[in-house]
């Protein structure tokens, strides 16, 4: 068992979900509120990620953020600071990749909530932030909820992004999921299934818990 790849990707995914949560409710509720021209092109950029192969994804972030391309570049002369094959490239990535899986739960758990609520809640003297934490973030904290787990369980099992853009760097970039098919290529199938029975065992448990707490939720109302 890999035990500093699996602390590793666990890092990497509590990192990516508090980058991604407060852009993913701002991103959410206004997609979910607000209508104009080009809210479709602005929505499919959001769902891209999910539907591109990841190693196509890894490989444009590999160009645009190495140190061959003018942002590399010039980060690297200025700040000494690179973005590829070290564990803040892994989040870039990462946050990347996850966007839908953080924003279209939220967004739909924003739209589910009736106008007239919001309307009420304006009537009786409550302003946009206490709108929001009073009404607002109460009914759609499932669906808040739900997107936690899937990005946090996501990142767990990313592979073909975090490969590209980070490598196989043991305690830098080495994941679970990286490790795993280390082992495989090494023919070590007994390590391999331990650390994929756990990651199964995690993902699982994780998309559960989430179940069981929406449902808990939704008894109470």
């Amino acid at each position: 068992m890999d035990w500093q790849a699996l602390v590793l990707s666990l890092q990497l995914a509590t990192a990516t979900l508090a980058v991604l949560l407060p852009f993913g409710l701002a991103l959410g509720r206004w997609l979910a509120t607000t209508t104009f021209a080009g809210k479709a092109w602005v929505e499919a950029l959001v769902v891209l990620p999910l539907v591109l192969p990841p190693t196509v994804l890894g490989y444009y972030l590999l160009v645009s953020l190495g140190g061959a391309s003018p942002v590399g570049r010039w980060l690297a002369e200025t700040f000494d600071l690179r973005l590829t094959f070290n564990f803040l490239g892994l989040l870039i990535a990462s946050v990347v990749f996850n966007v839908p899986f953080i924003v279209q739960p939220i967004q739909r758990a924003f739209e589910a909530i009736p106008r007239e609520l919001g309307e009420a809640a304006a009537v009786s003297g409550l302003g946009f932030w206490a709108t929001l934490a009073r009404v607002e973030l109460p009914l759609a904290w499932p669906g808040i909820l739900s997107a936690m787990v899937l990005t946090f369980v996501h990142t767990l099992g990313e592979f073909g992004v975090v490969l590209m853009i980070g490598g196989s760097i043991p305690g830098e970039t080495k994941t679970i999921a990286i490790a795993i098919y280390d082992r495989v290529q090494a023919f070590d199938f007994a390590s391999a299934d331990r650390m994929a029975l756990l990651l199964l065992v995690l993902s699982l448990g994780a998309v559960a818990a989430s179940f069981f707490a929406t449902a808990r939720l939704a008894a109470r109302r």
